[in-house]
């Protein structure tokens, strides 16, 4: 059975705790993500050391290595996004298909120390566009094709949840164990 696409909007993250992670993405302190995405990128590495990254636990689900491809890739992703919100006013932010991504990168296929390497350095290029956020910015707009509307500062909490909900995805550990 092939792995079904994502199409449920995550953005009640912003309303509720996750009960699967754990995570409580509303009440993230802004300043607190720069953190979250360093103490993030690094548990990476020892989330694809727990057996074969490649290998996928059922037909339906992405493997360890495909998920840290993606989050390397939202980690590029909502660095453009913030620095649209900060420079333009009220974008729209570029569709993006996650699911066809991972295909078309073959996901699966990449090296596991180059996904490692990237990670990080997409993570830590991340952190420092939201430490450079000014608190004058923080209520700028921005929004999804979809309607859903987002200020710089839920961006990131409706963000954090992401990498911190697919690293539990991984290792099954929940927020606030993910976070050293």
């Amino acid at each position: 059975m092939p792995i079904e696409p994502e199409t449920k909007s995550w953005t009640w993250v912003l309303e509720k705790p996750c009960d699967a992670c754990g995570l409580d993405a509303s009440q993230v302190d802004f300043r607190d993500i720069p953190d979250l995405i360093i103490a993030n990128a690094a548990q990476w590495s020892d989330a694809l050391d727990l057996g074969d990254p490649r290998l996928r636990p059922n037909d339906s689900t992405w493997s360890p290595l495909e998920y840290a491809a993606h989050v390397r890739d939202v980690f590029r992703r909502f660095a453009t996004r913030i620095d649209l919100m900060i420079t333009e006013d009220d974008p729209e932010f570029e569709n993006w298909d996650q699911d066809a991504t991972a295909v078309t990168d073959r996901y699966n296929e990449q090296d596991p120390a180059t996904v490692l390497r990237e990670l990080a350095s997409e993570g830590a290029t991340l952190a420092e566009v939201f430490r450079s956020v000014p608190d004058d910015a923080l209520g700028r707009s921005g929004r999804r094709s979809d309607g859903s509307t987002f200020t710089v500062e839920t961006l990131g909490q409706y963000f954090i949840h992401d990498p911190v909900h697919h690293l539990f995805d991984v290792t099954g550990q929940r927020f606030p164990s993910t976070v050293p």
